[in-house]
């Protein structure tokens, strides 16, 4: 199976087609008015018919009621869901259920005891996304440019699709996939000149860093 590559947080028409045309997999659009990569409703439907067909789109949310979900699924049509918050295995569940999408779940990682709720959630979602824990001060779970230990994902027995992301570059990609052996990797801050503010060429340049993994392996 060929390598996923997920650019998060596209928030401008430029940017989200420097990585449409660059090869990215699937698209993110975060729906959390905290983030410096917060798209308005108005602002996602327009982004979502412009990577209608051509990427997977996907909508995260932290934390999010039903509403504020069904806002956001109406807006932008997404594909997946990416629940990115401290959302309960039954919310995760109920989520799934109610909205008829599928469902990645975000897992904060610092710790081997980090992965204990791994099980419950690759019961009832589609995917699981790794990413660094943030701090407990942090007014966000993620897009802090912080990495993790990727060893405590080697010899990972999941049956799941399974992302990485959390501090990842054009320059250090190569080293997470070699240690995790994700089916994916997913960016944001790090393909940004300051927070929020996405690089085309950032963009561009990491996406060809993923892909050059992938040629190293077959």
């Amino acid at each position: 199976m060929s390598l996923i590559v997920k650019i998060c947080g596209l928030s401008t028409p430029e940017t989200l087609e420097a990585a449409l045309v660059g090869g990215a997999d699937m698209v993110g659009f975060v729906f959390f008015p905290p983030s410096p990569r917060h798209v308005t409703l108005d602002g996602a439907r327009a982004l979502g018919k412009q990577a209608k067909g051509r990427a997977v789109k996907v909508a995260l949310s932290v934390d999010a009621d039903d509403a504020d979900l069904e806002n956001s699924i109406d807006a932008l049509r997404p594909d997946i869901l990416q629940l990115h918050g401290k959302e309960s295995v039954a919310r995760v569940r109920d989520i799934k259920q109610r909205f008829g999408l599928p469902v990645m779940k975000a897992l904060a990682v610092e710790t081997r005891a980090d992965l204990a709720a791994l099980p419950g959630y690759a019961a009832v979602c589609d995917r699981i996304l790794f990413d660094a824990k943030a701090p407990k001060d942090a007014t966000r779970p993620g897009g802090l440019g912080a990495v993790f230990d990727w060893h405590l994902l080697e010899d990972l027995d999941l049956k799941l699709p399974f992302m990485v992301s959390g501090g990842l570059n054009a320059a250090n990609v190569a080293e997470a996939l070699r240690i995790t052996r994700a089916g994916g990797v997913d960016i944001s801050s790090g393909v940004e000149s300051a927070p929020g503010i996405k690089d085309p060429d950032m963009i561009r340049a990491f996406i060809r860093a993923a892909r050059a993994t992938e040629e190293l392996t077959t």
